[in-house]
């Protein structure tokens, strides 16, 4: 089975029928077809988790055939503990934003609709693509149907954002292109995996590191490139925020796994003191910049950026480790990193989805507009209060493991390393308590919370099956972790060391 292929196109083709045979003309019709492909996709994902061999690092499912021939790209894909945990995550948060959907959007159902599920193939591809020009084009085509979804369905500032979320990730993309181009000519072809054991000058591999720096940078988003991210929150609908969390950042870090680390070896080892720099810079600069938030959204937005900063950390301080020759602490510090990224995929998904549900209701995000919520809609705040405390890293959740494996390396790295990134475990709580504090208790702010109704079964659905995912991966981490196990292994016996070695030591 092409199992790689059906979750690429399944859902892409599958948006094109729905649109075709229902469309506007019957819009229950369009939101069962999403329902059903946004499920069968999901579905398609499983095996990838079931049939995996988790005692190699090797690229499984894979599918290879020719496509540009006469500059030798091919339609390559495949594979491996790093991409299956978020091809898996991408699927399902596509089941919970149609969901979610299904009752709030009115106008275009279908279209909403089309856009996800095109949005998921896409960026399924990105994980599962192995020639790099197919990886770009991948990259690049999911940013129309995000553009689509905040332009049209998105806030009162909605073209702004949308025109400043383009130009920002583009204008990333085309460095990178440049990189992947330079390597191609030099290689013969496009083959991810041979760039890996691309011999290449420090020079040249500094010059495709920082090229390959700013296209993932601005993606994760990392400080000072992460200005598009709050305006792109605020003004998104809710199924829009949920995926640019909790898909779409991760994509920039994806990068770094990828492409940075086993490609540019030496320029990343000599300049990891930039990348840890700006990640510290992300933990406490920006998550005091979130205390200052007065919008729900923007805050949480602020948030993911100082979480995704310890996804940066933890793949960046491996160096220092490996040089300490902690190579067990660098793999620790490497799956602290990984784990993140699937943790913060649930989490802030989550947060954005609570922060819609009372959008919906009051059709307001500022914090002032609430309080006193807990006594209208209690069950509704037993589920925030969970996520809110996952936010923050809560022992118990999934918040807390990665975050906890990245400290704990950071201290063999570097004391002050440690010391910063440890502040977010008080800096996120009193940003997250505060805006919990002042929504959900207190007196009411207005007789319009008194007449709030809560969660219903369809947001009742969503939110409880992601909340038994945090507690699941908070207590029992060792299915995820054994997934990645191999990947890592490799990653760090292989991969991150000088580029000589692996040329002359044949370790592939």
């Amino acid at each position: 089975m092409p199992y790689l292929s059906l979750l690429i196109w399944f859902p892409i083709i599958g948006a094109l029928v729905m649109m075709l045979f229902a469309g506007e003309r019957n819009p229950g019709l369009s939101k069962i077809l999403s329902l059903l492909i946004a499920l069968v996709t999901f579905g398609l994902s499983i095996p990838l988790y079931l049939d995996f061999d988790s005692t190699t690092a090797a690229m499984q499912f894979t599918e290879n055939m020719p496509w540009i021939e006469s500059l030798n790209i091919r339609y390559s894909l495949g594979v491996d503990g790093f991409s299956v945990p978020l091809i898996m995550l991408t699927s399902f948060i596509n089941v919970i934003v149609v969901i979610a959907g299904w009752k709030v959007i009115k106008d275009r159902i279908s279209f909403y609709m089309a856009s996800f599920l095109m949005m998921t193939g896409l960026m399924n591809g990105v994980f599962a693509a192995m020639d790099s020009i197919l990886f770009y084009v991948f990259w690049e085509a999911m940013l129309i149907p995000m553009f689509l979804i905040i332009g049209i369905w998105g806030g009162p500032n909605r073209v702004y954002a949308t025109i400043k979320f383009f130009l920002y990730t583009f204008f990333g993309s085309i460095f990178m292109l440049i990189a992947l181009i330079y390597m191609g000519i030099k290689q013969g072809d496009f083959s991810i995996l041979g760039f890996h054991n691309l011999p290449l000058t420090m020079e040249a591999q500094t010059w495709i590191f920082f090229a390959f720096l700013i296209g993932f940078a601005v993606k994760v988003p990392m400080f000072p490139v992460h200005t598009w991210l709050p305006d792109a929150h605020v003004e998104a609908p809710t199924g829009g925020s949920v995926v640019l969390a909790a898909i779409m950042l991760k994509m920039g870090t994806y990068g770094f796994i990828r492409f940075s680390l086993p490609i540019t070896p030496d320029a990343a080892q000599q300049y990891s003191w930039v990348i840890i720099a700006l990640s510290l810079i992300a933990v406490v600069y920006i998550g005091l910049v979130a205390l200052a938030q007065t919008d729900m959204k923007k805050l949480i937005a602020y948030s993911s950026i100082a979480h995704m900063g310890f996804v940066t950390l933890g793949f960046f301080i491996i160096f220092a480790l490996m040089n300490n020759h902690e190579v067990d602490t660098a793999k620790l510090a490497l799956q602290g990193g990984l784990y993140q990224m699937i943790s913060h995929g649930f989490i802030s998904a989550a947060m954005f989805l609570c922060v819609g549900v009372l959008y919906d209701r009051l059709h307001s995000r500022n914090i002032h507009d609430y309080g006193g919520v807990v006594n209208s809609m209690p069950k509704f705040a037993a589920l925030f209060m969970l996520f809110s405390m996952a936010n923050a890293g809560l022992p118990g959740t999934s918040g807390f493991v990665g975050e906890f494996w990245v400290i704990l390396a950071s201290f063999q790295a570097n004391f002050w390393y440690a010391f910063l990134a440890g502040t977010t475990l008080i800096i996120g709580a009193a940003y997250t308590l505060w805006m919990y504090k002042r929504v959900m208790f207190g007196e009411m702010a207005n007789e319009n919370v008194a007449k709030l109704e809560d969660i219903n079964s369809r947001e009742g659905l969503f939110l409880m099956l992601l909340a038994a995912l945090v507690l699941l991966f908070g207590l029992w981490p060792e299915p995820l972790v054994n997934l990645m196990q191999s990947s890592v292994d490799h990653l760090l016996d292989c991969g991150i060391q000088s580029k000589l070695s692996v040329i002359a030591g044949g370790c592939h």
